[in-house]
Order: C-alpha cells, then structure tokens, then sequence
C-alpha cells in the first residue's frame, strides 16, 4: 500500500521519529507502518548539535540510503527548507526519491531554519514557497512521492495567517498539510476545520514544545491523518546514555547498569545476525 492511500483512510497513521538504521529497525519490530527521518533527530545525533539548520542535504541523503537498505517501510523525510531557492529545492526532491523517500516534508523558513518549536523564526514570501511546492512537484519522478507542506507562520504572523498560507499551498500542489506549533486545543480543531476532506493533515507531539499533548487516538477524532513524534527518540536515549555513562565512571563496570542493557547475544537478535550469517554461507564456494 503506498502512502498517499494509507493516508486516505480514516484511521490516524502514526509515524515515530528516527534518525538511523538501527532505529528504523526497532521501530519497524515494533510494529509501525510507516517511519519518520527527524533532521533535527539527525542534527543531534550526527552533528551533536541543536535543530538550527546546520544539517546538510548531503548528510540527509546518507541516512536515508542506509535506512533503504534495512527496512522496506515508507520513510517521510524532512526537506526543511529545501536547502535552498526552488532549483535546490528540486535537487533534494530528486536526492532524496534516489534514496528511497516516499515523502518529503519542506517549510516555510528563511534559510537556515531552526525547530519549529524554538523563538525567533523567520518566514519566506508566500510566493516563493508555493514556487518551491511546484518546483517540487515537477521533479519527482513518482506521484507516489508526497509532498507535506509545513508553514510555521503561527508564532510568526498568526494563527488566521498560517491557515491562508495553508490555502495557498494546498492550491500550489501540497499533497499534504503540517501547520506547525499551534498552541491549543481550539487551534488544533481550527487547522481540521479548515482543511477536513481537501488534504491529510499531519500533526508534530513534542514534549515540551509549544503544542499540548495529545495521544494519536485523541487527534484521530477531531480529523488528523498523521501523527509524528520525531525527536522523542533522541531525548529517550540521550537519557539512558547519560546514566549509563555516569554509572560506568561511578563503577568502573557495566554490572550495575546490566538489567537497562541488552545483552550481546540479544542486541544481535534484533540485528538479525544469525539469519545474515547464514545469507553469506550460501555464497561461499571457498569449500570443496
């Protein structure tokens, strides 16, 4: 089933955050349909660095062909700005479908952008993001390749202005919409309000950022086709890995901290290692 009929139905799609391999893996085990490449999941964890544009489309792409090679799950990457005016926009358009992307998220930032929870973002003229949708929309090679288009103009210029800019990218080609960082319940219903049976509507939980928290059944029943929750993922392993480092330097071993660790032999469960192993053998003609 591609994307764009998943989210179709009525049911809300729930897509976690990753930001390599490894987690694409675990969230796939977990049961997930669909993945989602956080570049500010990828800022924190490749860069060490805060979600204020310093990721590169380069660095994007990367990560997105080693989660092609591990998992056959649609993967909706974000774009940010496109990394560029419209022609760069189309560049990463046609990147990113080259590694494997079934959807791309692009804003409404000025370049570089920052997280759109953070104060003090800047926003494009309207006309040059339905430029870049377009510009977008004429690169891609599949249909099946979505374009979501996010505007950050609530903490801009306001909530009535982010949904005419909404309008105006939906007219532009929009596949789907992500009006980012709406402060309330009554803002959230407005989005829906406006928007119900034109496009999908996606939603971002944050712990801590600007939304209020909601679970995806909540969302589903005001109108919401996609949940995402992109850097959740981060923020749980920062927190175990810096416990296990403080417990390591407190004990000089692992002992203490064992029962919050997989062991070797079950992280290479879960890596499948036993099952590529055997894959290999049956390419070894080394033997008489």
């Amino acid at each position: 089933m591609s994307l764009r009929t998943r989210l179709a139905d009525t049911s809300i799609l729930i897509a976690p955050g990753v930001y390599d391999a490894l987690t694409s893996t675990l969230a796939e085990a977990a049961g997930f349909e669909t993945l989602y490449l956080s570049g500010a999941a990828v800022a924190y964890t490749r860069l060490g660095r805060p979600d204020i544009g310093l990721s590169s489309v380069s660095e994007m792409v990367d990560t997105m062909a080693l989660i092609r090679d591990r998992t056959e799950l649609p993967v909706i990457i974000d774009a940010d700005t496109g990394f560029g005016n419209a022609l760069n926009a189309q560049r990463t358009m046609r990147l990113y479908e080259r590694a494997g992307a079934n959807a791309l998220q692009m804003e409404d930032q000025t370049y570089p952008k920052r997280c759109g929870h953070l104060a003090d973002k800047s926003l494009i003229p309207t006309g040059e993001m339905t430029g870049k949708i377009k510009a977008m929309a004429d690169a891609r090679t599949s249909k099946d390749t979505l374009i979501i288009a996010r505007t950050d103009a609530i903490a801009v210029e306001g909530f009535d202005a982010a949904l005419d800019r909404a309008d105006r990218y939906v007219d532009a080609g929009a596949d789907a919409l992500f009006i980012e960082a709406p402060q309330s319940m009554e803002q959230l219903t407005g989005i829906v309000d406006r928007f119900k049976n034109r496009v999908p509507l996606m939603a971002n939980m944050v712990e801590g950022g600007a939304t209020p928290m909601r679970t995806a059944n909540d969302l589903e029943a005001i109108g919401f086709s996609l949940v995402i929750f992109p850097g959740g993922i981060v923020r749980a392993l920062s927190r175990t890995a810096e416990d296990y480092y403080a417990s390591l330097k407190t004990h000089g071993s692992n002992t203490p901290f064992k029962d919050r660790m997989f062991d070797f032999s079950a992280l290479n469960e879960r890596l499948g290692t036993d099952a590529m192993l055997a894959a290999g053998k049956r390419y070894d003609e080394s033997e008489p």
